[in-house]
């Protein structure tokens, strides 16, 4: 009897903590100053950690910049440059070697695959994973180790973990009583608190800390929301300083529950999967979305998939034939504090929410950009580079041509024929035989 009342008000106390300090200050988007205080904490930590990582490890082989890590040293001159020699002159067998060369290159380490895989880091962040496969340094660092794994797993996992809780249970619910109320100014005002309340406190459930900047530029209504994708957290990030129209594909499980009680209180645009495949019904919802400029803004992320946060990928041109205006949003997140990367080929959601949620932090910055409205001239593709331009730009992101689809698909046939004319044009010269 006595061990259940030690247990019951061990949990009472817990949930007052919980509700008292982080709970309600969330909820009304204020900060106590104890995530401040806890991230100085953890940055005066992982720097301590490095210096005693690199007294550690040999000067010969000590910390690489992450742009440098790679399994082979390339040539990075231009290809033109490579076949300037070749031109002019009769073929040679040995004028194959050099696309040999190249085409090893991309089978050992392509620049695709690899935006497919956590990012590397610099120095290793007292994580499991890092690049550098460090050994026993010291008794030292070995034991701030240790601490970090308990205070990670017995301290900050528990607390995160109802935090979630809460925060996915009172979504549910608020969305679901405000979705009975009749349309009017009124419901819509109630229910983007309900989203923005229940999202401040999912973040916070990853001690998560976002630097929102230009926020003059934050998408209006009746526009569309374009962002580089590198977590289904994404979302949440987003939706804590704004709310947002999404754009997606009916699930099921819990993902359906909160998937149907959301759309009864907000205007989300859910499709199943035999929709997705018909892209004039698609493009004909979007279009009547966006005709009502009192509905949000609706949220897509061109790439189709999630990026390891290095890069930004192909752009879907679907999202760019609709018309509208185009609010670019960048977001870039600090790997330092915690992976955000989601693997889907390599973890599923619970493993995925579980490293997250047992890491230092998640720790991001988001870029509002200026409007931008297709040009006179320009077709859907060309305008969807030119957002990709800038997203990548602004965010310090490696931009690439390639299909995110190809994560799970083979490359289209017309993509190398495409290539290999291009390399029949360098071989030319000209582009003329």
């Amino acid at each position: 009897m006595e061990g259940a009342e030690l247990a019951g008000k061990i949990l009472s106390t817990w949930l007052t903590l919980v509700l008292g300090l982080i709970l309600l200050p969330s909820a009304f988007g204020v900060s106590l100053g104890i995530s401040e205080i806890y991230m100085k904490i953890l940055v005066k930590t992982l720097e301590w950690a490095t210096i005693r990582i690199e007294k550690g490890v040999p000067k010969e082989s000590g910390l690489k910049s992450s742009a440098s890590v790679g399994i082979i040293q390339r040539d990075e001159s231009p290809m033109e440059k490579g076949l300037s020699g070749l031109r002019g002159r009769d073929f040679e067998l040995s004028d194959a070697f050099y696309f040999s060369k190249k085409g090893l290159e991309a089978i050992v380490e392509d620049e695709v695959t690899q935006r497919f895989s956590s990012e590397e880091l610099v120095s290793w962040n007292l994580l499991t994973r890092t690049n550098m496969n460090f050994q026993y340094i010291s008794v030292r660092l070995t034991a701030v180790w240790v601490l970090g794994v308990l205070v990670r797993y017995c301290v900050l996992l528990p607390l995160r973990v109802t935090l979630a809780f809460i925060g996915i249970s009172l979504l549910v619910i608020g969305t679901t009583l405000v979705g009975q109320l009749p349309d009017s100014s009124l419901k819509n005002w109630l229910s983007e608190l309900v989203h923005l309340t229940c999202c401040r406190i999912c973040v916070r459930a990853l001690s998560g800390t976002i630097h929102y900047h230009n926020k003059q530029y934050r998408p209006q209504k009746g526009g569309i929301c374009v962002a580089n994708h590198t977590s289904p957290i994404d979302v949440l990030i987003l939706t804590t300083d704004g709310c947002y129209a999404m754009v997606g594909q009916v699930h099921g499980g819990l993902m359906g529950i909160i998937q149907r009680a959301m759309v009864k209180a907000c205007p989300h645009v859910w499709f199943e999967r035999s929709e997705m495949k018909d892209r004039h019904l698609v493009t004909k919802r979007l279009k009547e979305h966006i005709a009502d400029k009192k509905k949000l803004p609706i949220l897509i992320f061109p790439e189709g998939t999630c990026i390891n946060n290095t890069s930004v990928m192909m752009f879907k041109k679907g999202s760019f034939e609709i018309g509208g205006t185009i609010h670019p949003v960048a977001i870039k997140y600090n790997p330092q504090f915690g992976d955000a990367f989601w693997n889907s080929s390599k973890y599923n959601m619970v493993s995925y929410l579980l490293r997250m949620m047992t890491s230092w932090a998640i720790v991001c910055d988001v870029w509002y950009m200026p409007p931008m409205t297709r040009e006179e001239g320009e077709d859907a593709v060309q305008f969807a580079n030119r957002v990709k331009s800038a997203i990548a730009v602004q965010g310090g992101l490696t931009e690439l041509p390639w299909d995110g689809g190809l994560k799970r698909a083979k490359v289209k046939d017309t993509f190398k024929e495409e290539q290999q004319k291009n390399y029949s044009k360098m071989l030319v010269g000209n582009g003329s035989l």
